[in-house]
């Protein structure tokens, strides 16, 4: 009960630097779904293994990390984007839908290409799918190993996600800049296997809280990820919550994120890991 006290002060400092109190979200915004995290394998799970010290904790999830980012570059997948406005009866009042998967240019570099064709019975929201282009910009994959440098990581304790036992990390930036975005948030690392299941926190600049999403109040994101053919785990759910001010009407909304259908790609390219994972800012 006192560690769930401290992960949640710490996540409660973090909702108040981004988000004022007008803006808190009600209503229907009850905390996410449910969201059952397995672990698939076809080996027998080791003995688990000794305490280790921080710095060895995050050593190993961090080059988990630099396998991960590689990794899923060899997969393909449907994510699916939902855009939710809320009525006063706590209900959806409608919702725009995007669904993409990635693509290679004549390059070879990776790019999302829409697969359905955006819909929307959104009442007050027009949007488009260039207008959310900016979540494409958020990495999957903060904390890998040449970025710990640049954060302050300190150890909160330990807390179940799911069935998995977790030790709780805050990320601090060290320090922050105009062009580019660093993580600010929690993640849960598997206690057995030491590589990260949960993220919790939003991307910041000298300029303040990012966006990703075009005028609307996002920048908070919880992510669960699922673990992919017994060896990776890939984000597979991602969710915003945030209050529109919108000619004097408070209206609630919601972003979740869905990845599925991970299948490899046969004869996929060993591409490089890319040095430095974090969007980059808007203008």
């Amino acid at each position: 009960m006192l560690l769930r006290g401290i992960v949640l002060l710490s996540l409660a400092a973090m909702d108040g630097a981004w988000l004022p109190a007008q803006d808190a979200p009600q209503g229907p915004l009850a905390p996410p779904p449910e969201h059952h995290v397995t672990r698939v394998g076809n080996v027998a799970e080791p003995e688990a293994p000794p305490s280790l010290p921080e710095t060895e904790i995050i050593k190993h999830f961090s080059e988990k990390e630099d396998e991960y980012i590689l990794s899923r570059t060899r997969y393909t997948y449907r994510k699916t984007i939902r855009i939710q406005e809320f009525g006063p009866d706590g209900q959806p009042s409608g919702e725009f839908v995007l669904v993409t998967q990635p693509g290679r240019d004549a390059d070879g570099k990776l790019f999302e290409k829409v697969v359905e064709r955006p819909r929307s019975t959104l009442p007050h929201l027009f949007l488009r799918s260039e207008d959310i282009e900016g979540l494409q910009r958020i990495p999957a994959f903060p904390l890998t190993s040449n970025q710990l440098a640049k954060y302050d990581l300190k150890y909160l304790g330990k807390e179940q996600v799911d069935e998995i036992d977790c030790y709780i990390f805050q990320a601090k930036p060290k320090m922050v800049e105009r062009v580019r975005a660093y993580f600010d948030g929690i993640v849960w690392v598997d206690v057995k296997y030491l590589e990260v299941v949960k993220t919790y926190g939003k991307w910041v600049t000298d300029q303040g809280d990012m966006h990703p999403v075009a005028d609307l109040p996002f920048s908070l994101f919880e992510t669960y990820r699922e673990n992919v053919d017994g060896k990776y785990w890939f984000p597979n759910y991602s969710r915003s919550d945030g209050t529109l001010n919108l000619k004097g009407q408070e209206i609630p909304v919601r972003l979740v994120i869905k990845w599925t259908d991970f299948k490899p790609v046969q004869g996929a390219p060993q591409a490089a890991v890319p040095p430095a994972p974090a969007t980059t800012a808007k203008p």
